[in-house]
């Protein structure tokens, strides 16, 4: 995600019923209040061929219809350790099927998390893209899943992007925290291997945009990656 260069939760509606100390008669009698609509259970989901930039792996695009309840637990095998992150159907269904189908693809085995940070502002590591940081995707991309209240706290999983709706195979994970704007769709959170990202990042950086922003010290090599749900 380039931070410019870019790097690249829900309201209930309650019913309020009145009580009177009579009974109405049926002509007088008040309407039941209606319970709110459910959310929908399914999502419509493009995704969008990028000429420009073909797929990296031989890949094809999900289902245009993504599930938009429930949750996928992902366990990503690296060379530090297990990973294991739970991912939120519905805050993000076309993310997180997107996801889903890459890793059933198994385009995410055998690939190397590029960028690594770790400033006052920006603790993440970068991974997703094939050949190198910012360079290696699936050949489409779909649109961004935000409310505008989004925030990055340690252990967020987000999609990574280029700009608005460019999303694609490449993600971060937050190993501090990441001060940035509510510009990156959330995928989910770590629910076991914080320890690894935490050995990771104290392993140091090879710095190309910064101090502070490079190539991890010690290669981070995802070997497999697994998804249910």
């Amino acid at each position: 995600m380039r931070m410019r260069r870019m790097f690249p939760v829900l309201t209930a509606a309650t019913a309020v019923a009145g009580a009177v100390a009579f009974a109405p008669s049926a002509a007088n009698a008040a309407a039941p209040a209606k319970a709110p609509a459910p959310k929908a259970r399914q999502a419509h989901c493009v995704f969008t061929p990028t000429p420009d930039n073909p797929a990296a792996k031989p890949v094809h695009p999900p289902k245009a219809k993504a599930r938009a309840h429930g949750t996928v637990d992902v366990r990503i095998v690296t060379n530090h350790g297990e990973v294991r992150i739970r991912m939120d159907r519905r805050n993000a269904p076309c993310a997180v099927e997107n996801f889903v189908s890459l890793t059933r693809q198994r385009f995410y085995d055998r690939t190397q998390c590029w960028r690594l940070t770790n400033s006052e502002r920006l603790g993440v590591l970068q991974c997703g893209d094939i050949y190198r940081a910012e360079e290696g995707g699936p050949g489409y991309k779909f649109d961004d899943e935000l409310t505008g209240k989004e925030t990055y706290p340690r252990g967020t999983v987000a999609m990574g992007n280029w700009g608005p709706d460019t999303n694609g195979s490449q993600f971060f994970i937050v190993h501090t925290h990441a001060n940035i704007p509510p510009a990156y769709t959330v995928l989910g959170t770590v629910t076991r291997g914080m320890n690894v990202l935490d050995e990771i990042a104290a392993g140091g950086i090879i710095p190309q945009s910064g101090p502070q922003d490079g190539l991890p010290k010690h290669p981070v090599k995802i070997l497999r990656v697994t998804a249910h749900g």
